[in-house]
């Protein structure tokens, strides 16, 4: 192999931010890593959401809460929510404990929480979920993510543009170094997961605004590498 060959493989080979876990080639070759992005407007929703109280018996708080939950479940049941929509948790419960400078700690009561998980498959129902749970009795909102039905359909679009991408700067490299783009020796493949757009995290002693989310997007990322041949 000619040291010029040798020579332009090394210095196309940095020419990429990615590092490929493989020997590298004894020919001429260029490494590159496509990305790829799509805006997506979010149909779908899942929020979750606690309630929490603590009582002076442990009986008093398991029926507060559980009176709570069944009071949501209830709503959300009579608004035409499926149940397998819906997943709510078992009761935790833990005794409270007061500790003064000085002696013994005090049992001070009981705190009971059970956490209930709901996927909205309209977007267009979050507000009214949400007030729902407010109404209920629930005190807190541990989040709130805007997701796409389709993601797959959103995903392959990334992924094309990704390896669009990636073919645009193959080609650009080889030509800068008046070297012929050859076939694809390698691809190295991880599919990148999609962030769904968190609303807020918040307790709900004060009741906000939700409808922050009408003009929210996600985006939906995807990056392929590939390792070209060069003639």
């Amino acid at each position: 192999m000619k040291l010029s060959s040798i020579l332009l493989a090394s210095a196309l080979s940095f020419s990429s931010a990615s590092v490929f876990a493989y020997d590298v080639p004894n020919f001429a070759h260029v490494n590159t890593t496509g990305y790829g992005e799509v805006i997506a407007t979010p149909d779908m929703a899942t929020f979750s959401v606690k309630v929490v109280d603590t009582t002076m018996t442990a009986e008093q708080a398991k029926q507060s809460v559980d009176k709570t939950v069944e009071t949501f479940l209830n709503s959300l049941a009579d608004a035409g929510l499926s149940k397998e929509n819906i997943t709510s948790s078992n009761l935790y419960l833990a005794p409270q404990y007061h500790y003064p400078k000085s002696g013994k700690s005090e049992l001070v009561g009981y705190r009971a929480s059970r956490s209930i998980d709901v996927t909205v498959k309209d977007l267009a129902n979050l507000n009214q979920y949400l007030d729902m749970a407010l109404k209920a009795g629930i005190n807190q909102v541990d989040n709130i993510q805007l997701k796409v039905s389709n993601q797959e359909e959103y995903q392959q679009k990334a992924r094309m543009a990704a390896i669009k991408d990636a073919q645009s700067k193959a080609a650009s490299l080889a030509t800068g170094f008046d070297k012929k783009l050859g076939d694809v020796w390698q691809i190295n493949y991880n599919q990148m997961n999609a962030r769904p757009v968190l609303l807020r995290s918040m307790a709900m002693d004060a009741k906000q605004s939700s409808n922050s989310y009408q003009d929210s997007t996600l985006v939906i990322r995807d990056q392929v590498d590939v390792v070209y041949k060069l003639k």
